[in-house]
């Protein structure tokens, strides 16, 4: 399967690397779902797992379980000792980076003494065998924080060694097998084209496909096809309507107050214009602004200031 191509967005290219269009980060979402699109899961054996990073694998774990106590609410911290800023950890003596048996953090997560234990008994908390050896490995491995992901750049990560080297056709193809082969699975047969061409159109338009489109696409055997029926499929107006309604679902957007009244009140103009933000690509950076401030905006137009 081709997939990469098929992303390419030629409407709205981005000012900078940073300004990313709506169409093209939605789509780059839906790639790494769409690649599964063709592929399902079987079974296979493992490879080593990577580095540990903090916000992905360390952070969860600390946040739902040492945080309230030992966290950056002053008022409600134990013992004076926060655990959230590696130099307060350390200069408290609870981490020690490279030696967890030198570190009060971890020795605290495996004592047997329900007087001393992490987190305590009257928390209902409890580690897991999986989440020790995690805090563990990270303290081997230096005990690096990381700031909080909104103010870390992005990165483009390295491509995954795999074992069959021959399944990939595309960049996340590898992250998608060494993730089958870590756990011990390994990719399905590809599903054939009448099943691709039905999956594709519920993913990016919500509905199902044309009898027509089906047609056509078991029809076109060139290995372009499947990248025209992306962008077709793009390009259909049911795209912004079947993305948008994810974004209208995270900002609340209802067509009623709902509660106790449930009357009906003009919200539909929001609701047009998210729909024709995805289906125009409008950059990231301009559907953030136009959302907060459209009505300050100069020369602002009547959608504008919506």
């Amino acid at each position: 399967m081709i997939l990469l191509r098929s992303l390419r967005t030629p409407r709205c290219a981005a000012s900078s690397p940073a300004v990313r269009p709506l169409g093209r980060t939605v789509r780059a979402t839906f790639g790494a779902a769409a690649a599964l699109v063709s592929f399902g899961l079987g079974a296979s054996t493992a490879l080593a797992q990577p580095s540990l990073e903090y916000n992905r694998d360390i952070r969860p774990i600390l946040a739902d379980n040492c945080f309230a106590c030992h966290g950056p609410d002053s008022a409600s911290r134990k013992a004076g000792l926060r655990i959230d800023q590696r130099e307060a950890a350390i200069e408290a003596g609870a981490l020690e980076p490279g030696d967890p048996e030198s570190s009060e953090i971890y020795l605290r997560m495996i004592t047997a003494n329900p007087d001393a234990i992490m987190p305590p008994p009257a928390s209902h908390k409890q580690l897991t065998t999986d989440q020790i050896a995690t805090i563990r490995q990270w303290i081997e491995e230096g005990a690096e924080y990381q700031p909080h992901w909104s103010f870390i750049a992005p990165t483009r990560p390295a491509l995954p060694e795999v074992r069959d080297a021959a399944w990939i056709r595309n960049p996340i193809d590898r992250f998608i097998l060494a993730r089958l082969e870590a756990e011990g699975l390994a990719p399905a047969p590809e599903a054939d084209r009448r099943t691709l061409v039905r999956r594709l159109a519920f993913d990016l338009t919500g509905l199902p496909p044309t009898p027509e489109l089906v047609a056509e696409f078991v029809a076109d055997q060139s290995p372009e096809a499947y990248e025209r029926l992306v962008d077709r499929l793009l390009e259909s107006e049911r795209w912004g309507e079947h993305r948008g309604r994810y974004w209208l679902d995270y900002a609340r957007y209802a067509d009623t107050h709902g509660i106790h009244f449930d009357n009906y009140r003009e919200m539909w103009s929001y609701r047009d214009w998210v729909i024709g933000a995805f289906n125009r690509n409008l950059p990231w950076d301009e559907f953030t602004v136009e959302s907060l401030a459209g009505d300050l905006l100069p020369n602002r137009t009547l959608e504008q200031q919506i």
